[in-house]
């Protein structure tokens, strides 16, 4: 059965498809005993409402974690960048003011935790074991890499790595989410689940 939102979510910017965002909601009440859940790259909040609606509705948390200064392709002259976005008085994306915003109109703000730092800052020392990690951060290898590296680690058995835009023909899109989801693969600490559209899913053994 598919979750309900509490706003509009094709007002929301962001490139999460209804399929995708419905199986991250899904598998997030289903983890939400073994613990909190995590989500590498918020931007607006397009899969922080999703994630955050399933886990305010069984009484988790979920950390959102993100420099809001945008990816590669979100800078000033990229194929992604958003004018909206883009604070003229620094020179930088700031997506953080929107994601704010969604929040709000959601009332997740009970319920989302945002971390305002790069993936491996917010990392360091973190101690916390996780239900849930969604990975959707930088799409350059080494920054897909550290996104891996970074919270794989912290997830309980029986929990859920969940890893966006997965194109195994780097003809539809960037590889660096391929690799880390063969990564994944192949590392003997995850089982494969299905996959929905570009959404690749895992459970720790």
């Amino acid at each position: 059965m598919a979750i309900l939102l509490p706003i509009d979510i094709n007002a929301v910017k962001g490139f999460l498809a209804p399929d995708e965002g419905q199986a991250l909601a899904a598998h997030a009440l289903e983890t939400a005993a073994l613990g909190p859940a995590l989500e590498v790259g918020s931007y607006c909040g397009k899969s922080t409402v999703y994630l955050g609606s399933a886990c305010q509705q069984v009484g988790n948390v979920l950390y959102a974690v993100d420099h809001h200064r945008g990816s590669e392709e979100h800078q000033l002259g990229e194929e992604y960048h958003d004018p909206e976005l883009y604070d003229a008085g620094v020179s930088k994306m700031d997506s953080f003011r929107e994601f704010r915003k969604t929040m709000a109109a959601a009332k997740l703000e009970d319920t989302v935790i945002p971390v305002v730092a790069s993936s491996g800052l917010a990392a360091k020392r973190w101690a916390t074991p996780l239900g849930m990690v969604f990975i959707d951060g930088g799409h350059s290898l080494e920054a897909a890499l550290t996104d891996y590296r970074s919270w794989a680690g912290h997830i309980f058995a029986g929990g859920v790595l969940a890893i966006h835009d997965i194109f195994p023909d780097p003809d539809d899109g960037g590889q660096a989410p391929y690799d880390i989801y063969k990564l994944a693969a192949a590392s003997g600490l995850f089982e494969a689940l299905e996959r929905v559209n570009t959404l690749g899913l895992f459970r720790r053994l």
